[in-house]
């Protein structure tokens, strides 16, 4: 055998190499020649979403992911702890902004870990003594900036504020890097205007989780309708009894089901296959 025979990575290497030469005008056009890359299996589709989610949240503002402020869990100062308690129980977060007097008002953040030292009997507790600096920014922050702020000062969590100085919502860390590791790409493939359930490979189907469960059960020939659940997200959820992450994995009957795309809030898509005799 000649000693100039290529290893499989070099090949690999050597494809991409080439392939990328082709050097694009215009971001639209680089979307393009990666996508192709997955196509012709140069890249996987973990890695070609990872890169569509960092070119995307260098176009992205604070104001397009934050949770808005209706939706935010927020603890007033003058609460005694007994009272909002429950309140970190049942969110499960791990931070919560704390205002005085309006929600307008945040002064600072409590750790819910911080919450241990009233368990302990601490006898002279103070929340306002417990709070961390809050972070204020502008809608308008680019999310690519943020992400660097949040490394550079070790921040996890940023409110965000309108023109006027009000609080318009809350973004964190996490947020901005869910952009980035979520599966972006069904926002080119499987966007809102689509079907609900798209072939994806041979015996493979992208399926989104707010698929009502009747056109679920006439595609697969399942019968899921009748447990309860309207949609496809709510059966996985009533199944697995929480929020499953990105990449969890559940078998239904003869079914085998894939989180493709999760956030700390919601499903959103998911990858269903049809079990081989092997399975």
């Amino acid at each position: 055998m000649s000693d100039d025979t290529p290893t499989p990575k070099a090949g690999w290497l050597e494809r991409i190499s080439a392939f990328l030469l082709r050097e694009p005008e215009d971001r639209e056009q680089l979307i393009e020649l990666l996508r192709s890359a997955y196509e012709r299996q140069l890249l996987d589709s973990d890695a070609l979403s990872m890169i569509e989610g960092v070119l995307q949240v260098s176009e992205m503002q604070a104001r397009d992911i934050m949770i808005p402020r209706a939706q935010m869990d927020m603890i007033d100062v003058a609460e005694a702890p007994d009272k909002f308690v429950p309140l970190v129980i049942q969110t499960n977060h791990s931070r919560f902004p704390v205002f005085e007097g309006d929600r307008d008002h945040v002064i600072g953040i409590l750790l819910a870990k911080d919450l241990l030292r009233f368990y302990a009997g601490e006898e002279e507790f103070s929340v306002r003594d417990m709070l961390r600096p809050a972070v204020f920014i502008p809608e308008a922050k680019r999310l690519n900036v943020l992400l660097k702020d949040f490394r550079a000062n070790r921040n996890h969590m940023a409110m965000v504020v309108d023109e006027y100085g009000g609080v318009a919502g809350l973004v964190t860390i996490e947020d901005v890097l869910e952009q980035i590791v979520g599966d972006i790409e069904d926002e080119y493939d499987f966007d809102e205007t689509a079907d609900d359930i798209i072939a994806d490979q041979a015996g493979a189907w992208r399926v989104k989780a707010t698929t009502e469960l009747t056109h679920f059960d006439t595609t697969f020939g399942t019968h899921y309708a009748a447990e309860g659940p309207d949609t496809v997200g709510g059966l996985v959820l009533s199944r697995l009894g929480r929020l499953p992450k990105r990449g969890e994995q559940l078998a239904l009957d003869d079914l085998s089901v894939k989180v493709l795309r999760a956030d700390s809030r919601r499903l959103h898509l998911l990858l269903v296959e049809k079990k081989t005799s092997a399975q």
